[in-house]
């Protein structure tokens, strides 16, 4: 008998396949552009068929040639025109359809190229149900369209139209792929305005808007700092032909960095981050002639970094970490050299930064004795959580794997109850909250320490010192859909966004939707998430009992199952501007009452619905 999960399948030469470039590209999509993802997530596979193309546009421009980008985005349909030198004219078809084809290997025409593997607009093609490119060369002209990367049609002779030098290439994602992906008008902007800080003087239309930036990385802190209302210092800013930097600090606990290679924003960093905020601690540390810690320095720090490589690694091939490591040294003492020149340039902003980056080493030692005696004090109670539940699978467990864990946050030992009786013992935790958490938003990070429940719950969650040691995938917040359900809701919010920004970011935290109510009589049972959908049921249901669920402890765990198992429904809690959140935080969150409860009143809106029978 053969071993359990053998197959009787013969394996020989039958049953190697050779697939064509199309055929990969379309049969591990992955490889190419990532996730495939809805359009919900920034690097959602459409923004990167979006990028591969924009970044074609971009080349031309740091080449010197075109310096205004058209795009229009209709629904999925994408239209890209720049006014670069064009495609040559002999290889339109084979430079977007065949792989391995096209300039960026060749350093005299493409110095500082972002695509260099000449996979992009290749794939960009493969993956589009329609695509068009054209090129347009001293009254000259090529257009080819394809299906999928199939070729439907080539022309090309004389332009009669008088089209300015340059490309057009539109394309459409293929549904059958793209399922229920659309194009998020946040992400896209993001991606637009950091096109402009990093090509100071490019013009990118987008739907009629027009995007630009003349200070290049400077305007870009100055969007994160909210036009500097949250900076200490106005950056400071250095620029060449191969390397620019910005940085300023804030009084945040977090730092913030943005980095780029050759116009591309790598969102995972690399080497070239890493060595930025090396050089950064190395130039303080000679100019104020201490040894500050890494974190002293670089606690509030909003810093930028853009370089420019002939030859850039990427570790992917949606570049989002670089990977040439051979760059680090010379560009460690590069970065610090020249803030050191910035910081001697500008004695007012190297007086704060100072005073700044000893405040931090001073509460840093504070809080280390605050911490000692935290863990003395919880050791001496238990060794164990009182207030976690936990489950078998962790995130970063080695062996295992922790994917699909899960902890729910609730309120009160009832919904505790409800939830401890139908959960997943092998992926499900839970943290009972003893009442209403403490609100953190003007507190320091000692605050934590002397708090018995939020240090537990930084505990339970393992990520005092950084959200790497999360110990869940997803972090719930299952609270009661009444006022003080939500106020809780905001304080725990509030605690993530205040000291754990990562947790959110990254998309770790959710909020359970659980129903406001249960319209059933004695064939059928319907649950309602909210008044339309109990308004629905009352007239599909007769003679209905309805029952309105004030707590998440009133609802049974024979029917609490359903609702944190397959069928869960959640909403992941987003964070669209980081930036701005210390200013909206504070306005709702602080100590202003009186100017919110008039905001409140003066925007308070009623809503009056006719009574159903």
């Amino acid at each position: 008998m053969p071993p359990a999960g053998s197959s009787s399948a013969v394996y020989d030469e039958s049953k190697i396949k050779t697939l064509s470039s199309l055929e990969h590209i379309r049969a591990r999509t992955g490889m190419y552009i990532g996730r495939i993802g809805d359009g919900s997530h920034y690097d959602d596979g459409v923004y990167v068929l979006l990028k591969e193309v924009i970044d074609n546009a971009i080349d031309e421009f740091i080449m010197g040639h075109g310096h205004e980008v058209q795009i229009t985005i209709n629904g999925m349909e994408v239209r890209v025109r720049d006014y670069g030198r064009g495609i040559p004219l002999g290889k339109l078809v084979e430079c977007v359809s065949r792989i391995n084809t096209g300039a960026k290997y060749n350093d005299d025409v493409f110095q500082f190229s972002v695509g260099l593997n000449g996979v992009g607009t290749k794939a960009v093609n493969a993956l589009s149900s329609e695509f068009t490119v054209a090129s347009f060369r001293d009254g000259q002209f090529a257009r080819a369209s394809f299906e999928r990367g199939v070729l439907l049609q080539h022309k090309k002779g004389a332009d009669k139209n008088d089209e300015k030098n340059g490309t057009f290439l539109s394309f459409l994602p293929d549904p059958t792929i793209f399922k229920r992906a659309e194009f998020k008008e946040e992400h896209v902007t993001r991606r637009l305005r950091l096109y402009t800080y990093l090509n100071a003087g490019l013009k990118i239309r987008y739907n009629g808007t027009l995007y630009h930036s003349k200070n290049g990385l400077l305007d870009l802190l100055d969007e994160d700092t909210d036009n500097q209302q949250d900076a200490l210092y106005p950056p400071l800013h250095h620029r060449d032909k191969t390397l620019e930097i910005a940085l300023t600090h804030t009084q945040r606990f977090s730092e913030t960095h943005y980095s780029f290679v050759n116009g591309q924003f790598t969102s995972d960093g690399g080497t070239h981050l890493s060595a930025f905020r090396e050089g950064i601690l190395k130039a303080v540390n000679d100019f104020t002639k201490k040894k500050y810690e890494g974190d002293d320095v670089r606690e509030g720090l909003v810093g930028a970094v853009a370089i420019r490589l002939k030859e850039p690694i990427f570790e992917s091939q949606t570049k989002n970490k670089l990977g040439n490591t051979e760059i680090r040294g010379d560009l460690v003492k590069r970065v610090q050299d020249i803030v050191g020149d910035l910081l001697h340039r500008n004695p007012e902003a190297a007086e704060k930064i100072s005073a700044k980056v000893e405040d931090t080493a001073r509460l840093r030692r504070e809080l280390a004795s605050v911490k000692k005696l935290a863990r003395e004090r919880s050791g001496a109670i238990t060794l164990r959580i009182p207030q976690l539940k936990d489950c078998k699978m962790h995130l970063n467990q080695k062996k295992g794997g922790g994917d699909g864990s899960m902890i729910f946050l609730t309120e009160g030992q009832s919904a505790a109850g409800s939830l401890v009786s139908c959960r997943d013992v092998m992926t499900q935790a839970i943290f009972v909250l003893k009442g209403k958490p403490l609100n953190v938003n003007d507190l320091k990070r000692a605050a934590l320490y002397k708090n018995d429940e939020l240090y537990n719950l930084m505990r339970a969650l393992n990520i005092e010192e950084s959200i790497e040691g999360l110990r869940y995938e997803k972090v719930i917040l299952a609270t009661d859909a009444d006022v003080d359900g939500l106020h809780i809701r905001n304080l725990l919010i509030t605690f993530f966004l205040r000291f754990f920004p990562d947790l959110i970011t990254r998309g770790h935290l959710y909020i359970l939707e659980t129903p406001l109510f249960r319209v059933r009589n004695k064939k059928k049972t319907v649950y309602c998430y909210e008044e339309s959908e109990r308004i629905a049921a009352l007239k599909a249901i007769t003679s209905p009992e309805i029952t309105r669920f004030k707590g998440l402890g009133e609802i049974s765990p024979g029917e609490f199952k359903a609702f944190v198992g397959t069928e869960m429904r959640l909403s992941p809690v987003e964070v669209e501007n980081l930036p701005a959140t210390p200013h909206i935080l504070d306005f709702y969150m602080g100590k202003n009452t009186p100017e919110r409860r008039s905001y409140i009143m003066d925007h308070l809106t009623v809503e009056i619905e006719a009574a159903v029978a």
